[in-house]
């Protein structure tokens, strides 16, 4: 189990320096001219704190606070792990041609009622909630547009609305 902790943690780590040497590219500050961050702001900070948490684990692997339990995965978490990753690459595969707002509402349906059996009420509201909060944040405030898809038309009116 520490073998895996400290070889997954290093893996995260050279995935995150990837990802922000890539994303200094662009600007990673505040962008005046736009009023908003930088197109490469966000990558890069999120990167940031990914490689700062993955170090963490890694230190912690080395100072004997995570103990170790023997066999990384049983079979049950194996089987649950490959879903998930399934259902993961369905989602991205859909997404170009779905869009975000209706391919991200049916992951987050199969992952809270189905796959994580929570209540109806918490699956309607994130369900309902997440769609609503990205197209704010990320369209309204940050003027980023993300994948529409087929959807497209649908959009015409809001954006007339907020822009």
């Amino acid at each position: 189990m520490l073998l895996a902790d400290r070889l997954i943690a290093v893996g995260l780590m050279a995935l995150s320096a990837y990802f922000m040497w890539h994303a200094y590219a662009l600007p990673i500050g505040w962008n005046g001219m736009t009023g908003g961050p930088g197109g490469g702001a966000f990558p890069f900070w999120l990167s940031a704190i990914m490689f700062i948490c993955a170090a963490g684990i890694l230190i912690r692997s080395f100072r004997g606070a995570i103990p170790d339990t023997g066999a990384f995965f049983d079979t049950e978490t194996l089987g649950s792990v490959v879903s998930v990753v399934i259902a993961l690459t369905v989602t991205v595969a859909l997404m170009s041609w779905l869009g975000a707002y209706i391919v991200l509402p049916l992951f987050l349906f199969w992952y809270l009622k189905i796959f994580g059996k929570h209540s109806w009420l918490l699956t309607i509201c994130v369900t309902i909630g997440t769609p609503i909060f990205l197209f704010m944040f990320f369209e309204v405030t940050l003027k980023i547009l993300l994948p529409k898809g087929l959807t497209q038309p649908l959009f015409v009116p809001l954006y007339a609305y907020f822009f």
